[in-house]
């Protein structure tokens, strides 16, 4: 991968593999540092942490490695014991779902490629976080008083959004290609309307437009209302077709 700080990821297992010592059993990047659709400055570097025991006295020693991390300006690790990633398939089937797609091993073994993830519930994960994504941004819109906090919300949403929007091309039964541009353009063909306002807030996020020529207000409220049509076309598409087997 070109532009990914491959300096802090060494640094970073160098401190990991220390401190964890043998409790450390597999190091995982995952996300848009796996992918090509990383953004140097805007993309985090998402780390998975496979540990033998996730005991409180057994995770102390990963401290100092996770203040260094939040100094890097970098989300904290995700630690699991193996056990618990195999069996939270069942509900995080989006957030592994990608994981499995895109992924690097740096150290151990690479436990997502073998999970098995039942698809059959992807539909319903999918529905449910669209519409409570569209919940949480009405209650926290009329709690924004000014710009500034509109803009925080809209671009705080945005990455959750994107994802949400890649999920829906697969539970509509199309092959879901990562990138969230290609994606978009994909659901735009199924669903007939153009994501106008999606596409310049992905082109905020990239910096190829700056905040200064958008009128925030504008661009949130084309915002909500492609997400509601979404949530609207999802709901009727996929009650209309056979409830899956779960």
């Amino acid at each position: 991968m070109t532009n990914i700080p491959e300096d802090k990821l060494a640094e970073l297992l160098s401190r990991l593999r220390k401190a964890a010592g043998d409790n450390l059993s597999s190091v995982i990047l995952f996300g848009s540092a796996a992918s090509d659709d990383f953004h140097p400055g805007i993309s985090n570097l998402n780390i998975l942490c496979l540990v033998r025991d996730s005991s409180f006295s057994a995770l102390q020693p990963l401290v100092p490695v996770a203040k260094w991390w939040a100094g890097q300006k970098q989300p904290p690790f995700l630690v699991m014991t193996r056990r618990e990633l195999e069996r939270s398939t069942d509900v995080f089937i989006i957030e592994l779902l990608d994981m499995q797609q895109h992924h690097r091993v740096l150290f151990g073994e690479d436990v997502l490629r073998e999970l098995e993830i039942p698809m059959q519930l992807h539909r319903l994960q999918v529905e449910y976080e669209l519409r409570e994504k569209l919940m949480l941004l009405r209650q926290n819109l009329i709690l924004a008083d000014n710009d500034s906090k509109l803009w925080d919300l809209l671009l705080g949403s945005s990455a959750s959004v994107l994802t949400l929007f890649r999920h829906t091309v697969l539970a509509l039964g199309d092959s879901a290609p990562y990138g969230n541009r290609e994606a978009i353009a994909k659901l735009s063909e199924r669903l007939g309307f153009e994501f106008a306002a999606v596409r310049q807030l992905m082109d905020l996020r990239e910096k190829q437009i700056e905040r200064r020529n958008v009128n925030v207000k504008d661009l949130f409220a084309r915002y909500v209302t492609e997400l509601e049509k979404v949530v609207t076309s999802v709901d009727e598409i996929l009650d209309s077709r056979p409830s899956p087997n779960v």
